[in-house]
């Protein structure tokens, strides 16, 4: 099981005298919850990494709307999530076992990007809808974390192209700004390359919509 020391490690580090019990949470119990539901859900074998000890931390806090630590290492809580970082690291596994960490209110479907721009060219663009707007009062997931952004290719739909999560995450900033949803994402891009697949204008979205978190780009493929 991850502890959580008094230890400082480059950017993405503990800050020295953190303290495994915060006003709220005891982070060693959290980090063992999350390890045992990441067993229930992908088998015996899945364990948290040591070296990801302060990425997962951050992501934890964040969850837990750990204020004050949180606050300590600039995360913003009326933000998302963005989580970047190399093929094989974690990202998808990592956002799906936190899942169940926030509240029932706060909880967030993940969602495929190239199962959507599949959807897009079967129905149309009712899918940026369903994926943007949806149902403002209804108890369906609105909070979305979209999974491995930058993977999907522009789509066609009767001959029209069309960069459908450029539209989608254009549509909820809308709604996030008026304070009514959140959005999550795991990318394995830079944000030179983000900018260059989806343009200026939405990478300057994203980092009203996003606090991002990242895995360092030396770690190894965990899948080998």
């Amino acid at each position: 099981m991850l502890t959580i020391q008094n230890q400082t490690d480059h950017n993405n580090s503990v800050p020295p005298q953190t303290k495994t019990i915060s006003n709220h949470y005891d982070y060693n119990k959290v980090f063992q919850f999350l390890e045992n539901k990441g067993q229930e859900l992908y088998g015996p074998k899945f364990q948290l990494h040591e070296k990801d000890t302060p990425i997962i931390y951050k992501l934890a806090a964040y969850f837990l709307q750990d204020e004050s630590i949180c606050q300590a290492h600039d995360i913003d809580l009326q933000k998302g999530i963005m989580l970047t970082g190399p093929i094989g690291c974690g990202k998808t596994s990592m956002m799906t076992i936190l899942r169940y960490l926030p509240q029932q209110q706060d909880r967030y479907m993940m969602k495929s990007v190239r199962d959507i721009t599949f959807e897009f060219i079967q129905e149309g663009y009712d899918i940026i809808h369903r994926y943007s707007r949806g149902k403002l009062y209804s108890t369906e997931f609105r909070n979305y974390c979209f999974d491995d952004l930058g993977t999907e290719k522009n789509m066609k739909h009767f001959g029209n192209e069309c960069n459908v999560l450029a539209e989608i995450l254009l549509s909820r900033y809308d709604l996030f700004i008026a304070g009514k949803l959140k959005t999550h994402i795991t990318t394995n891009l830079s944000a030179t390359e983000l900018e260059e697949s989806y343009g200026n204008r939405l990478r300057s979205r994203l980092r009203e919509m996003v606090n991002l978190i990242g895995f360092d780009m030396g770690v190894q493929d965990k899948r080998k």
